[in-house]
């Protein structure tokens, strides 16, 4: 496995993204996925899963977020950068789809296996990028948002849908999970809702509990295992195989 850092422009911002390709990527004809993080931009945690992917034949770009690689530490700060991208989902999809277009030009990827996977606003940023009529044949999201502005953009959607929640998150209500059930059904989509019974939010993160916030957010070592198969199981029946 080999690591680079992969540059574009996206939202006018100079975008740092860590690709990691897999041994024989050379040849060309790899499958890939797209791995934006949670909302404090590109750490260990997503590293860590595009290092998993990419050992497994994929690869894998951990996008950043706010550019130039930062990443911040403070929820105050996220959450004021963060705010005017949730108000304008079109600069949403402008970061993403730039990141897809960058991977899409390295000679490894074959551009028809394409997934994005995110996680917490990285997910509501993947399923911004499906809505956005992006082609990737699956989308996949891990304790994310799951409302948007324009539901009916939906019906733009080009492949399988995925999100895996904490039924206890207090983030994603049940009226917000109803919504996105309603939104996908009237689209047609090929979608699934998997539920994690006595999870709350960043179940997949080793190091949820520095929030300091145990019953908003916490590591669940089953929920992350049964999400991480989950995801496998929906890339094979995408045909997203190494």
């Amino acid at each position: 496995m080999h690591a680079i850092t992969l540059d574009y422009t996206a939202d006018d911002l100079p975008m740092l993204s860590d690709l990691y390709l897999p041994p024989g990527a050379a040849g060309g004809g790899c499958p890939a996925v797209l791995l934006f993080p949670e909302a404090w931009g590109i750490g260990e945690h997503v590293r860590m899963r595009a290092e998993r992917l990419a050992h497994e034949g994929y690869v894998a770009l951990a996008c950043d977020l706010h550019g130039e690689g930062r990443r911040h530490d403070s929820l105050e700060q996220v959450m004021e950068l963060i705010a005017p991208l949730r108000a304008d989902v079109s600069r949403i999809r402008a970061r993403t789809v730039a990141a897809l277009q960058a991977l899409n030009a390295r000679p490894e990827v074959d551009t028809q296996r394409v997934a994005a996977i995110g996680y917490c606003f990285g997910g509501t940023m993947a399923l911004e990028l499906a809505r956005s009529g992006a082609a990737i044949r699956a989308t996949i999201g891990f304790h994310c948002g799951l409302a948007t502005p324009v539901p009916d953009d939906a019906a733009r959607i080009r492949g399988s849908v995925l999100v895996c929640i904490g039924a206890d998150d207090p983030a994603i209500p049940a009226s917000e999970r109803a919504a996105f059930e309603d939104e996908m059904r009237a689209a047609s989509v090929d979608w699934q809702l998997h539920l994690y019974g006595g999870v709350v939010h960043g179940f997949t993160n080793r190091a949820a509990a520095a929030l300091g916030r145990p019953d908003f957010a916490r590591f669940d070592a089953a929920a992350d295992a049964r999400s991480w198969r989950a995801m496998r199981e929906a890339l094979t029946a995408a045909g997203i195989t190494p």
